[in-house]
């Protein structure tokens, strides 16, 4: 049986460069701890970190042959977010603790029927559409938007 290639390292997005394969994962997938990934071109390889970590587009892993795989926001569907009065509508996602990606005209939110609806109410108009989702991260650092880990925060005192 063949030893797949292991990453236990992770290279914050600009905090490297060199060439590397690239692994596509949408946002879900990029929250993870343990897991068999593929490149875009098929090389199979392992990805084992200590605890479960939020990977971001750009992101790179570092596997135990000194090889990069750079991480890449894989399409899926969205809902593109629109209205007169879009800081209100990103108050109300924002509000539902919903990941959201924001543009200076639109949001940009994992499409959800209910949500879709509950913003169309407030007065938005929701497309659907297939792109790569970079959310925002959390306002204490890196990361997915729901976490309440503070480290390094504001809240040191």
């Amino acid at each position: 049986m063949q030893q797949l290639p292991i990453a236990q390292t992770i290279h914050r997005a600009g905090h490297w460069s060199g060439l590397a394969a690239q692994c596509e994962l949408d946002y879900a997938a990029r929250f993870l701890r343990r897991k068999r990934l593929m490149t875009t071109t098929g090389e199979p390889f392992l990805i084992d970190l200590a605890q479960t970590m939020s990977l971001d587009h750009g992101d790179a892993l570092e596997l135990d042959d000194g090889r990069l795989v750079e991480i890449c926001a894989a399409q899926e569907a969205l809902y593109r977010v629109t209205a007169a009065d879009l800081v209100r509508v990103a108050w109300h996602v924002g509000n539902r603790h919903t990941p959201c990606q924001i543009a200076d005209d639109h949001l940009l939110i994992q499409a959800d029927p209910v949500i879709g609806h509950m913003l169309e109410h407030v007065g938005a108009t929701v497309t659907p559409v297939t792109a790569a989702f970079t959310p925002e991260g959390g306002a204490y650092g890196h990361g997915r938007t729901h976490s309440h880990e503070h480290v390094a925060t504001a809240h040191d005192h």
